[in-house]
């Protein structure tokens, strides 16, 4: 999957005009779907033609690969600031529960995060690229964890890895649940979660 930069052209115009592409594509898949959503209606939503397009995207599977890799930027983005945290990592990652559950359950991102698991079911490419994206979210999160600084350093590799596990099955789940009930109550979910997410983190 090739995501591709103009030749001669400044890198940070560049990189708007990518970014420009993933937001309009993100719109018309959520929309439209990952199949109902073509290179005509994206460009359109972009405002660029689609010549101009594939400049930077090979087409739609390297658009997905360029939104896996900003929600990937953004995850280590946010484990990176609990790595810097000078207090307690347990409290650091309880704390940030806030924002996992209100992005997780935000309609628009659960719409796109679910239109790319269902095409990754059809579509090897795809499933390939949300595996390795997977991959590395679990790499870093056991870097954490059990690293030299990590609370659950003490506590052999398969712990380690069931409570990763079962984290991001927490957090996947809630993307479903933002379809099924719009309604829930997000603070009473986070009173629930936060003493179990105590407990697992902890070593």
């Amino acid at each position: 999957m090739t995501i591709k930069a103009k030749k001669h052209q400044d890198p940070a115009l560049a990189q708007a005009r990518r970014e420009q592409v993933l937001t309009a594509a993100a719109d018309c898949f959520r929309r439209r779907g990952y199949h109902g959503a073509g290179m005509a209606e994206i460009s359109k939503t972009a405002g660029m033609s689609p010549g101009h397009i594939y400049n930077y995207f090979d087409g739609k599977e390297a658009i997905i690969a360029g939104i896996i890799e900003q929600n990937m930027a953004d995850l280590f983005s946010l484990l990176a600031g609990f790595a810097e945290c000078d207090g307690d990592l347990v409290q650091a990652m309880v704390d940030g529960a806030d924002y996992g559950v209100e992005k997780n359950l935000d309609p628009a991102y659960a719409a796109l995060q679910l239109e790319m698991l269902s095409e990754a079911a059809r579509n090897d490419k795809v499933a390939t690229l949300l595996r390795h994206a997977d991959d590395s979210m679990r790499a870093q999160l056991k870097l954490l964890l059990a690293g030299p600084q990590g609370s659950l350093r003490t506590l052999p590799d398969f712990e380690v890895d069931a409570r990763i596990e079962l984290l991001a099955s927490v957090y996947n789940g809630l993307l479903v649940r933002a379809v099924l009930h719009p309604q829930l109550d997000r603070q009473q979910l986070l009173q629930a979660l936060r003493p179990w997410l105590r407990q697992l983190l902890a070593g």
